[in-house]
């Protein structure tokens, strides 16, 4: 897997300050997106355990909230393929700190109803993820008032609490996790 940027103090895709991973691959070409750059599944750099140990030691401080995944595409099957190491490891250590991903997929539909059945990695990387940011962008739903979202059709879910009650739990802003 290849990565586009890795950010630190990032306080745009989830709450709190965070890092920000931002994987390269996207198969979805959302017009209007605004890391077109990441569609490449070979843009940037190879994502190696140099970089999971950086990101493990900034997100291992105490004013930094969690990790933020996002990109291009880390649902895509490659990408998934190279996030969970990360991960694995992150929980490991930072077991206390929230991951959010950000994906174009639908949760139920495609994360939930089809990778889970497809791809070995799903099922374990969903189990160490806080919070996933589902739906494509569109741009004609494009809403600058809306917090942690690019478009209205998009969603902000509690993904172990919707795997445990077998339906979409949204995020609420008061558990700011």
């Amino acid at each position: 897997m290849n990565y586009a940027s890795i950010k630190i103090m990032d306080v745009a895709n989830g709450p709190g300050v965070r890092m920000s991973l931002f994987v390269s691959g996207c198969t979805h070409y959302c017009k209007g997106c605004f890391n077109k750059e990441a569609w490449d599944f070979n843009y940037g750099e190879p994502f190696t355990q140099k970089e999971i140990d950086y990101i493990i030691d900034y997100v291992s401080s105490p004013y930094v909230s969690g990790l933020t995944i996002l990109g291009g595409e880390p649902m895509e099957h490659v990408n998934q393929q190279g996030i969970l190491p990360l991960l694995r490891q992150f929980r490991e250590k930072c077991p206390d700190k929230s991951v959010w991903c950000f994906t174009g997929y639908d949760f139920e539909k495609d994360v939930v109803g089809r990778m889970m059945e497809e791809y070995d990695e799903t099922k374990e990387l969903l189990s160490y993820i806080d919070v996933m940011v589902d739906g494509k962008f569109v741009e004609e739903l494009k809403d600058l008032s809306i917090r942690f979202r690019g478009s209205s059709n998009q969603r902000i879910i509690m993904v172990q609490e919707s795997l445990r009650e077998g339906q979409i739990v949204l995020w609420d802003e008061k558990t700011e996790r």
